[in-house]
């Protein structure tokens, strides 16, 4: 594992650059701000390795704009409705920075502290550490929040998440980065061919609040249960196409009581680059990038990041949880501990 000096935040704070590497020359670059993936570098059926994740060149990039490029999440991933939840009777206030809602942990989320490292007792490792304290961004109890990258001979990146409080709080952690298989980012990512294991999804109103039920897939353009071009309907005439400008939904990956499973690919056919994605967690936040306007400059070469030039795979609960009783709990207590993995295996298909 290799360090260097990534940069200085306005408040003086040092950020470091980790790169991991393995046997198989892929390569993950990792900084300690927000905990981000700023290069992932896989090899193509041709075994040319280019970078596949969406990124800055600065961390001055990062301080001034927010996609969330490749960036933790936390404490919720996601939108809470009205920044209003109830725990016990008590009603806690967050930051409304997505219009009138909560999003991926408000104005001061996981994205945008300086993570510590802590010593790794696994081979070719990377284990950061962040401690939100007791109503930071107005959530309840002192969270210690563990997540280690791991990458392995098998050219897996692998996340661990590991959390605990002192009191009674919710936690939805999750990692943002946008994925481009063709590894160029002037190209968008609709010809990608995806596949969701999962019968149902979670419909939104217009605000992108789940309106609280669980729909089937089946007959509509949200049906990835067998591979499709991810261009193949995202411009349908749908309601909730059109709510969420795209792809911009969680879906409940099956099996949910099984563990660490099969949620979903992602196949650049051009390229052969074939993303799986394993996880523990009941869903998956597919975005495609629909609020990418072409107003940042891309890392590598002339242009900007336009609309669907990236997507997210991000594994998650359900959006608005807290204030939807029939979703699978959020709630962690004191002396329990949050754990959660998710596994972005990288494979090539001739």
């Amino acid at each position: 594992m290799h360090k260097e000096k990534y940069g200085v935040t306005a408040q003086g704070e040092r950020v470091d650059q980790f790169t991991l590497r393995n046997e198989q020359g892929m390569e993950v670059k990792i900084i300690t701000y927000g905990g981000r993936i700023t290069s992932l570098k896989v090899p193509d059926k041709n075994d040319n390795f280019e970078d596949v994740v969406l990124s800055f060149g600065s961390l001055e990039q990062y301080l001034e704009e927010n996609p969330f490029f490749g960036a933790l999440i936390g404490r919720y991933g996601n939108r809470i409705a009205k920044g209003k939840f109830s725990l016990d009777g008590q009603e806690y206030t967050l930051a409304q920075n997505n219009g009138v809602n909560h999003l991926h942990g408000g104005d001061k989320g996981f994205d945008k502290v300086v993570w510590k490292v802590k010593e790794s007792t696994k081979p070719n490792s990377l284990v950061l550490s962040y401690i939100s304290e007791h109503m930071e961004e107005g959530y309840p109890g002192r969270l210690e929040t563990e997540v280690t990258y791991t990458l392995t001979e098998d050219n897996s990146l692998e996340v661990e998440y590991k959390a605990t409080t002192d009191r009674k709080t919710i936690v939805n952690l999750t990692q943002h980065a946008y994925f481009n298989l063709s590894g160029d980012f002037a190209n968008s990512i609709l010809d990608h061919q995806v596949q969701v294991n999962a019968d149902d999804f979670v419909p939104v109103d217009e605000d992108l609040i789940p309106t609280g039920e669980v729909a089937p897939v089946a007959g509509s353009p949200f049906d990835f249960s067998k591979t499709k071009a991810l261009g193949e309907e995202i411009n349908a005439a749908h309601e909730q196409l059109k709510r969420g400008n795209g792809y911009d939904h969680t879906w409940v990956i099956n099996n949910p009581e099984s563990g660490l499973r099969f949620a979903a690919s992602a196949l650049h056919p051009e390229s052969g680059r074939l993303l799986e994605v394993y996880t523990t967690e009941p869903g998956m936040q597919l975005y495609t990038g629909n609020f990418l306007d072409g107003t940042l400059p891309l890392q590598y070469g002339k242009g900007y990041y336009e609309k669907r030039s990236g997507l997210c795979f991000e594994t998650q609960h359900y959006p608005d949880t807290p204030n939807q009783e029939n979703f699978p709990s959020v709630v962690l207590e004191p002396g329990e501990i949050y754990s959660s993995k998710t596994s972005f295996r990288f494979s090539v298909k001739a």
